[in-house]
């Protein structure tokens, strides 16, 4: 049975802060405050396709949920909750890491949230004040033990990219983020909206945004290393659709970058297992479900083995785990 996940975003009300990388109307492409109808509406429809219940969920994206108005906030949670048990497992909520404490999680739980995301971005200090995100990595800490301690699922949000980070500052916030041991990561690289204020360091030259190569390379090493700590990172780029597509200035946005990422992943095992091996035809077996990731976009892998003197033929096998990669010499 299929996972079903019902996003519905809250505008940008609760937010205290306006990071200087922000746009929510784009981002999600929600202009006005969502209604108790529309709410009812995407689950009722959403409910209609044959889906696992318990691993599907209703999620509240967007407006720092927990720093809404908390009437706006009981009125979501008493339209959705009438939903779960009998269409859906819970529902999920993200937030800012300094809009988390005891009374708020025991009106969470009330109304049947079981995952919180925090939006965290970075557990440098320097990168989070460069951003004006208003924030410390201590209440990231801090947020992330007592939604634990609570028996909520823990979800954290990074983003790759920011302005004064780097790629090793990215990989700490990584490894920070594993000592947190959330159940769940969303990794978003840092992308240039119109309107912003990073858009005016960008023009000012102040702002140089991380190539899509260099990105694409990061994020795939990232999402190794919280799968190697059975983390499991269920978004990689932002989603396509709302407004980022026109108001897109710079920075990487791809609607199939996480598929381009796991590409990566394949691409740099097959060469781990090619190394050492002389130029000429190999066939390469994977899962039937790998294919794609292992062929690449636009052939991007089988292009670049061509390149070293490799010719590789792809083919899936259900005797092959997900994610596994074997490869064998044929006959010129």
């Amino acid at each position: 049975m299929k996972h079903i996940n019902v996003a519905l975003f809250v505008p940008h009300l609760g937010c205290p802060h306006n990071c200087i990388f922000c746009d929510q109307r784009a981002i999600s492409g929600v202009r006005s405050m969502i209604t108790r109808e529309e709410i009812e509406n995407a689950c009722r429809v959403a409910s209609k396709t044959p889906h696992d219940i318990n691993n599907s969920e209703i999620a509240f994206f967007g407006g720092s949920f927990t720093a809404v108005d908390r009437d706006i906030q009981k009125m979501c949670l008493e339209t959705a909750s009438r939903f779960v048990g009998s269409e859906f497992g819970g529902i999920r909520i993200s937030t800012r890491s300094d809009c988390i404490y005891g009374e708020e999680l025991d009106f969470l739980k009330s109304y049947g949230v079981t995952a919180i995301e925090l939006g965290a971005q970075s557990m440098f200090q320097s990168v989070l004040d460069a951003n004006e995100r208003g924030h410390s990595p201590e209440d990231t800490v801090r947020a992330s033990a007592l939604i634990k301690e609570r028996g909520f699922s823990l979800g954290l949000q990074m983003m790759t990219g920011l302005y004064g980070s780097d790629g090793d500052m990215d990989r700490e916030t990584a490894r920070r983020f594993i000592e947190l041991r959330p159940d769940t990561v969303r990794i978003y690289p840092t992308v240039v909206l119109k309107n912003t204020r990073l858009m005016r360091l960008y023009e000012e030259k102040k702002y140089i945004p991380p190539d899509f190569d260099e990105t694409a390379e990061l994020c795939a090493e990232l999402l190794q290393m919280f799968r190697s700590e059975n983390i499991k990172v269920i978004r990689l780029g932002l989603h396509s659709g709302g407004g980022v597509g026109s108001d897109f200035a710079a920075g990487v946005y791809h609607p199939a970058f996480g598929e381009i990422c796991e590409s990566i992943i394949f691409r740099k095992e097959t060469e781990k297992l090619l190394s050492g091996s002389p130029g000429g035809f190999y066939r390469v077996t994977v899962n039937p479900a790998d294919i794609s990731k292992a062929v690449g976009q636009k052939k991007s892998n089988i292009l670049f083995f061509r390149k070293k003197g490799y010719y590789l033929t792809v083919s899936g096998s259900v005797l092959v785990q997900k994610g596994s990669v074997e490869v064998a010499h044929e006959r010129n």
